[in-house]
């Protein structure tokens, strides 16, 4: 069973009763001065603080602790305060969450972190290199991300199958948003951690997601912007990873495309930008790894140059240039998509990943 201290568990309570805001529970702490005198005094502070009177009793807190904590260990849960060992550094920069609720592997915690984001509607070949880079970065990183459609989502499936995952939810460890996304949230859990400040039972509300994204950005080194509209919530993630002097990276988009102007913008403002994983790991000192160039067919090694020129043809386009069948080429397409040359666009055109 988790021990916490006393002080820990006054946080915890803190952060999982009532409907008190962060800047609230500063203001209690600071006129309390320590967590558990404002759990043992905690009708006085409340009046003092905000002049009204408060119905709870030292009694009834110390009940509902007791049930928390009773609930957290039945249902694998535990919690990570500002006063635990574990507690990440980078998150104490600013309006640091006091309590993280957690599920899975605490110790990822201690691992180097490193962030990736996407908009909801991220282009298929920026979906495959963001699964690629995800994946690499587990050779140093443990990545961290949110549990949204299109950046997000590659990013969970590129770094899941080697565990070294996180995911920040907007709402509580009990709920899962989208919803549509719950078995992969269990995967994570299983395989990976699961972060969120709010009370298992909290719904996502409309402010969550911008309280979400200063955890993104406060837990890692840099941030990757796979993807990103004018106004878009990666772009929040970014800008407030700058405001913490963190490293953000961005793929370079053609500028008529709308998912990729907040990463031309960024790129504009100094953005690193990022075109394979070895430009993040050069950034930190990180040695590339020796691969095996992989063996191409003629046919392959043809159709690929055209792509690798080209960047995203119709299937009848890249056909006409290579000068062959169209049934032909489909066969060889596929063989690059099993090497993760290759990515299909939808309509019926390829883009290259490499």
């Amino acid at each position: 069973m988790t021990k916490y201290t006393n002080e820990e568990k006054a946080l915890i309570w803190l952060c999982a009763f009532g409907e008190l805001e962060s800047r609230e529970r500063a203001a209690l702490l600071r006129m309390a001065g320590t967590p558990k005198k404002l759990f043992e005094r905690f009708e006085f502070f409340y009046e003092k603080t905000f002049s009204v009177p408060t119905a709870s009793s030292l009694a009834e807190r110390e009940t509902q602790i007791a049930a928390l904590l009773g609930e957290m260990e039945e249902k694998g849960y535990f919690a990570v305060t500002v006063l635990s060992p574990d507690y990440p550094e980078g998150l104490k920069a600013a309006f640091p969450p006091l309590v993280l609720f957690g599920a899975g592997k605490r110790e990822l915690l201690k691992e180097e972190l490193f962030c990736i984001v996407g908009s909801r509607v991220t282009p298929p070949w920026a979906e495959k290199f963001g699964m690629e880079i995800a994946r690499d970065l587990t050779r140093k990183f443990a990545v961290v991300t949110g549990l949204a459609e299109g950046g997000d989502l590659a990013a969970v499936h590129g770094a899941l199958p080697c565990g070294k995952l996180i995911s920040v939810l907007p709402c509580g460890l009990d709920e899962c948003y989208p919803a549509a996304h719950a078995s992969v949230k269990e995967e994570i859990r299983r395989t990976g951690l699961l972060l969120s400040e709010v009370p298992f039972r909290e719904k996502a509300r409309k402010y969550s997601f911008h309280a979400r994204n200063r955890i993104l950005a406060g837990l890692c080194k840099g941030v990757l912007v796979l993807s990103a509209g004018e106004k878009s919530g990666a772009l929040i993630t970014a800008n407030t990873a700058l405001e913490y002097g963190r490293d953000v990276f961005a793929v370079p988009y053609n500028p008529v495309v709308a998912q990729g102007a907040g990463c031309n913008e960024l790129l504009k403002k100094g953005a690193y930008v990022c075109t394979c994983t070895q430009d993040i790991f050069d950034c930190y000192g990180i040695l590339p790894e020796t691969k095996k160039p992989l063996s191409l067919s003629p046919e392959e090694e043809k159709l690929y140059s055209i792509l690798h020129a080209e960047g995203e043809l119709h299937a009848a386009v890249l056909a006409a240039r290579a000068g062959m069948p169209v049934y032909e080429i489909a066969a060889v397409l596929s063989a690059l998509e099993l090497k993760g040359l290759v990515v299909k666009a939808g309509g019926n055109r390829y883009g290259c990943v490499k």
